[in-house]
């Protein structure tokens, strides 16, 4: 007769990579792990139910043709302008976010319940929701208008590699008015995302891929994502949300729109 085999649990498994379970204590029968909550992920987890129980969040989508979009970001990254940057299609989504805030420039505001006020931003601070072992930082790139797309994509590749490394300071998490986040990355096709707590509206970038689409009137494989806009429906009404997200699938449409729009 063998011994008695120990019963295997996550626990168990528990080291370098469930970095998660670390911090935290194995009950006596190893069938739970209970982890302090604190720092980063204590504040995301306050702000994010702040924003959901507080913010009315609507959310609109559209699925888009981003062949041209993704003809584009090919293009670049053969620049030698862009050698030096990451060129990503978030990029292209971030600037046609920006193009569409400064067409309905309304979007860009906050509401300030004490004073019973509605603020309009006259700057944009464009947030870029980063995954990181701290758990979800939403640093954002100040005056992101201000920027050409280099140096936009210089911005995106800065903020995120200090998001990651865990550097991120106060300020760079601070006075963000509107944000964009990638769930593309983990293959997703689109979400109906959370605002940052101060913003009115977060746009949602999907997994491109590749699907049959009626392109000049034949049936062709495009590259195809979804996009979601959730907004605070305090500040913004539907036809306005709706706007600015039809403008953001315009430009990854076709981005010679963006130099029209500009």
């Amino acid at each position: 007769h063998g011994t008695k085999a120990q019963p295997q649990t996550l626990a168990t498994y528990v080291g370098d990579d469930q970095p998660w379970l670390a911090s935290g204590v194995v009950s006596t029968d190893g069938r739970q792990t209970r982890v302090p909550v604190k720092s980063v992920r204590k504040r995301t987890a306050e702000a994010m139910v702040t924003s959901a129980f507080t913010a009315p969040h609507v959310t609109v989508f559209h699925t888009v043709d981003v062949t041209r979009t993704m003809r584009l970001v090919a293009q670049l990254r053969e620049d030698r302008e862009f050698a030096d940057v990451r060129v990503t299609p978030l990029l292209i989504a971030a600037k046609a976010l920006l193009i569409a805030v400064n067409r309905h420039p309304e979007i860009n505001a906050s509401w300030d319940d004490e004073a019973q006020e509605i603020v309009y931003k006259h700057y944009v601070n464009l947030g870029i929701a980063a995954a990181t072992p701290r758990g979800l930082l939403v640093p954002n790139i100040k005056d992101a208008h201000r920027l050409g797309l280099h140096e936009l994509a210089q911005a995106i590749a800065e903020l995120t590699a200090t998001a990651r490394s865990g550097k991120t300071s106060p300020a760079d998490l601070s006075d963000g008015t509107i944000t964009v986040t990638n769930v593309g990355v983990f293959g997703i096709d689109t979400g109906t995302p959370i605002l940052n707590p101060g913003e009115a509206a977060i746009l949602a970038f999907g997994s491109v891929r590749e699907q049959p689409w009626v392109h000049k009137g034949k049936v062709k494989v495009r590259q195809v994502t979804q996009l979601a806009l959730s907004f605070d429906h305090r500040l913004v009404d539907g036809a306005l949300g709706s706007r600015v997200l039809a403008d953001v699938a315009a430009v990854l449409g076709d981005p010679s729109r963006g130099l029209v729009w500009g």
